[in-house]
């Protein structure tokens, strides 16, 4: 290849690599809220939505996503995902998968959970893809107060949680009927907590149910019952901050968790309970993945650390924790845009400096920092830079050679 050739080429090169530099850098965060939010989002399929694997196939995991949107609203970051996703959960192909064929049935948890999210989105719950889930979800309650699913199967899937957030879905829109604040109020357990299921031969309060319940009760202005079930809810704390879900309690290896505890945290921090929300809080700090590991960010869901098979829902129900603000007042209103990533100090490798009589000692190179200290600048940028000046130079080298060859050429005549 001729000089003029290869100058054009290393120009090219050199030119490309310019090109193929970002534009800008994910921003960094300290908060343990953001930095949580940021990662969920960026494992979100398409940005929109998660998908639960079932038997070797993967199905939309309505629920698991608006888990999602909802830890986005409460740490106020990954607007656009939160965008995609609502918009994903309105599509016409989607929304009866989750709420049901408006055919022959209708499931009342997931009415109130996405009348909820609906609001909390500021958009409107009576036309939401079409739909008018709180007509839907006031349809479904019975004359005791209590809302069930209509479904052609056998059973019914309501529970204690689909009671607490059809209240607070009500009371956002207007006011919750009296009978399903009452029916809500009469599951309490003797012991001040709620259970899950519904109507049992024995009431076996549950931490995650309870937590729910007193959110509801206090939206709808029943703060009695509400403290008596935060006086339970206080009893169970363990040492370490967290909640065991009482359901699994006696399982081989059931410890505290980042789901129960977050919802728990939440319910405390609403009722006013700051020292009991605060030691959860820092349990699940305890949880979150640190720099140095790729799931920076994430939240694991109990000590034994980070498994991809429950982090997504455990890091969404630990941001709500972390954050405590109640369901009854969520809100998504100015939200940042972005999904930020965990600041992390770069890493820094002193190199020996060898003697002139040594021959300095073989080794491994130093490892790249991931991200550059508090400047939120990903290290790729700086080495495509670093590519670029190296090509700059030989370019530099070329044309200078050019220049200088035939005077060389004439000395040695």
């Amino acid at each position: 290849m001729s000089i003029g050739r290869t100058a054009t080429a290393v120009a090219a090169v050199a030119l490309s690599v310019l090109v193929a530099t970002p534009a800008a850098a994910q921003p960094t965060t300290t908060s343990a809220a953001e930095a949580g939010a940021g990662w969920l989002a960026r494992q979100l399929v398409d940005g929109e939505r998660f998908e639960v694997d079932y038997g070797g196939k993967l199905y939309p995991d309505h629920g698991g996503t608006i888990d999602a949107v909802l830890a986005f609203a409460a740490a106020g970051v990954a607007e656009d995902n939160a965008l995609k996703a609502t918009a994903w959960l309105a599509e016409p192909e989607v929304l009866p998968g989750y709420i049901g064929d408006p055919k022959d049935s209708a499931y009342a948890g997931s009415y109130a959970k996405l009348a909820l999210t609906a609001q909390v989105r500021g958009e409107d719950p009576t036309a939401f893809g079409g739909v008018d889930l709180i007509a839907g979800l006031e349809s479904l309650m019975g004359a005791s107060g209590r809302f069930s699913d209509k479904s052609p199967y056998p059973g019914d899937y309501s529970n204690g949680f689909s009671q607490s957030f059809a209240v607070l879905a009500l009371e956002r829109h207007g006011t919750a009927p009296k009978a399903a604040v009452d029916y809500l109020a009469g599951t309490a357990c003797p012991t001040g907590g709620f259970p899950l299921d519904l109507e049992q031969a024995t009431c076996v309060a549950q931490v995650d149910a309870t937590a729910m319940a007193v959110q509801a009760l206090i939206a709808a202005g029943r703060t009695a019952e509400a403290d008596d079930a935060v006086e339970w809810l206080v009893e169970q704390q363990q040492a370490d901050g967290g909640f065991i879900d009482v359901l699994q309690k006696g399982e081989a290896g059931t410890t505290t968790n980042a789901n129960t505890t977050g919802l728990a945290a939440q319910a405390l921090r609403v009722a006013g309970s700051t020292a009991a929300a605060d030691k959860a809080v820092g349990y699940l700090k305890s949880l979150q993945v640190g720099c140095g590991a790729e799931q920076a960010g994430a939240i694991a869901y109990d000590a034994k650390g980070f498994s991809p098979a429950n982090a997504t829902r455990a890091t969404s129900q630990a941001v709500l924790g972390l954050v405590g603000t109640g369901f009854a007042t969520l809100s998504s209103s100015g939200a940042k845009a972005a999904a930020p990533v965990l600041d992390c100090p770069a890493t820094t490798t002193t190199v020996a400096t060898p003697t002139t009589s040594e021959e300095p000692a073989a080794g491994p190179q130093a490892q790249q920092p991931e991200v550059l200290a508090r400047t939120g600048v990903p290290v790729a940028p700086a080495l495509w830079l670093g590519t670029l000046l190296v090509l700059a130079g030989a370019l530099a080298l070329v044309l200078g050679r050019r220049r200088y060859a035939p005077q060389a050429a004439s000395a040695r005549r």
